[in-house]
């Protein structure tokens, strides 16, 4: 009797939006949880997101700078794991409020208090189950130039300003300038 070999599927955090599926920007920002950078960037990320409702969408992607924060990896990876379960947002946020607690058991006391029930969340945590997912996040920043968290890039191109309400709104004012002109105007029956 031969057995079946499972195929798991994995969602990547490349695959993971907020916001508008078809919204004409799209916001990406490369960071790690245990920075404060990063964290004070988020707070913007969620003005931003209501501000431009409907009209922009939001890609994190994971860069943890493990010289400088050794938790930001594992981090990463629970966040990782939480999207499985449709979670990721709820955990990215908790991540963030308790970025000086991201021990192992800290992190699946987060995924509890994120709504995962996953009765192998440690063991997939503890044996790097999605390490090579956060490894694909940090190659395909280093392939952007990424140097430092947090990093953000509108519609794909280099955000050089500072993280801030008024800079990025600016940015992606633009941006949808651009995107306004891009479309072509619809033909007449």
């Amino acid at each position: 009797m031969a057995f079946k070999k499972e195929v798991v599927e994995i969602i990547e955090p490349k695959d993971v939006f907020v916001g508008n599926p078809d919204a004409p920007v799209t916001l990406m920002e490369f960071g790690e949880y245990e920075s404060e950078a990063c964290a004070k960037a988020n707070e913007v990320v969620k003005q931003l997101l209501e501000v431009y409702e409907g009209k922009i969408r939001f890609n994190f992607r994971h860069f943890p700078l493990t010289r400088i924060h050794q938790r930001a990896l594992k981090a990463a990876e629970a966040a990782v794991a939480t999207a499985q379960d449709g979670k990721f947002w709820e955990m990215h946020n908790i991540l963030f409020a308790n970025r000086r607690n991201l021990g192992t058991t800290s992190l699946k006391l987060h995924s509890k208090e994120a709504g995962v029930n996953n009765k192998h969340f440690l063991d997939d945590l503890v044996n790097a189950m999605y390490g090579w997912q956060v490894q694909g996040d940090l190659r395909n920043g280093l392939d952007r130039g990424v140097k430092d968290v947090p990093t953000f890039f509108i519609n794909d191109v280099l955000f050089t300003g500072k993280p801030t309400v008024a800079e990025l709104s600016k940015a992606i004012d633009e941006a949808l300038k651009q995107a306004r002109k891009k479309k072509p105007a619809k033909q007449r029956a």
